[in-house]
């Protein structure tokens, strides 16, 4: 399926280099702010307060926000728990204040503006689990990262393998060096997110390497940069296709989900857009500066060749 064939290949690969300068230069940026400002952690895992809240009719979220705010209480979370009627609100930890004495507090806010509202548990998140979670993500990056490359190296090789994680990692710290640097809230489905852009990301690299690999069957007079550019060229389509209806998809999120899915949506957004960008300009231009060439990955290719030029060379596939 195809919304248009372009005729000619688009020489992605001529400006490789002012691209790749761009992205080293906001990758840069981004690892400047991660250690300069940090990231603005949520609750789950600097500890705090958590109070799960029931009322009698479907709560307006609105209202609470704005009940609690007006206790003084920063970065409070609140969102339904399982029916429209129950919220769970997660407060961090305000030094020189009791965590029953806060929740208190709250739940007779809580009260004066609905008299329905009652308390149906609260709990102490400590920051030793905020610990365990932050050592879990880590370990699950690293998992995902490790079975990436795996994956490829087996696949495809080990130059596109590198080329590929560079890329994937490209991504992740830009979208942690947009939260650093707007000091958004970076919570479990946050976190999610990254590990969720990462396999995305990788998705549109392995389709661009297939073509790579299939065109230096088909074209054996072409140069690695023709190839790597016809490849892109003719995968422009699709890559409008997925990556637009899944854009769709979290847009709609990002605009309708309301707060809790807000900075879940606002990552994803980010990581969509800079993974096409990634796959294009630094993971093919990675495999190209690390002499990927036909004998990589066709077994048993001829290392001179004498074929005469396809009729169809430099058409797209």
């Amino acid at each position: 399926m195809e919304f248009f064939k372009i005729r000619r290949d688009i020489p992605f690969m001529r400006h490789a280099l002012v691209f790749n300068l761009v992205s080293l230069i906001t990758f840069l940026a981004a690892v400047f702010f991660l250690f300069s400002r940090g990231l603005h952690l949520s609750v789950e895992f600097t500890g705090g307060t958590l109070m799960e809240v029931s009322y009698s009719q479907p709560a307006d979220l609105n209202v609470i926000r704005s009940a609690v705010d007006k206790l003084g209480i920063n970065d409070v979370q609140v969102q339904t728990f399982g029916t429209a009627q129950d919220v769970l609100i997660r407060m961090p930890v305000t030094k020189g204040t009791d965590s029953s004495a806060q929740s208190e507090r709250v739940m007779a806010t809580l009260k004066a503006t609905d008299a329905s509202a009652t308390l149906r548990r609260t709990e102490f998140v400590g920051p030793q689990v905020g610990d365990e979670l932050a050592t879990d993500g880590l370990k699950a990056l690293a998992c995902v990262v490790v079975g990436i490359m795996l994956y490829l190296a087996i696949r495809f090789e080990w130059k596109f393998a590198v080329a590929a994680i560079i890329a994937n990692l490209h991504d992740v710290i830009i979208i942690l060096g947009f939260f650093a640097f707007f000091q958004w809230e970076f919570s479990l489905p946050v976190l999610a997110a990254v590990l969720a852009v990462l396999g995305y990301s990788v998705n549109e690299s392995v389709v661009i390497f297939d073509r790579i690999r299939e065109n230096f069957r088909r074209f054996r007079k072409m140069n690695t940069e023709q190839i790597i550019d016809s490849a892109i060229t003719s995968t422009i389509s699709r890559t409008i296709i997925t990556h637009g209806c899944t854009q769709l998809m979290v847009l709609s999120m990002l605009l309708f989900g309301g707060a809790t899915l807000h900075y879940f949506a606002l990552a994803l957004t980010i990581g969509i857009l800079f993974g096409i960008y990634s796959s294009v300009f630094v993971a093919a231009a990675i495999a190209m500066w690390l002499g990927i060439q036909r004998e990589d990955l066709i077994k048993g290719a001829p290392k001179n060749e004498g074929d005469p030029a396809d009729p169809n060379a430099g058409a797209t596939v």
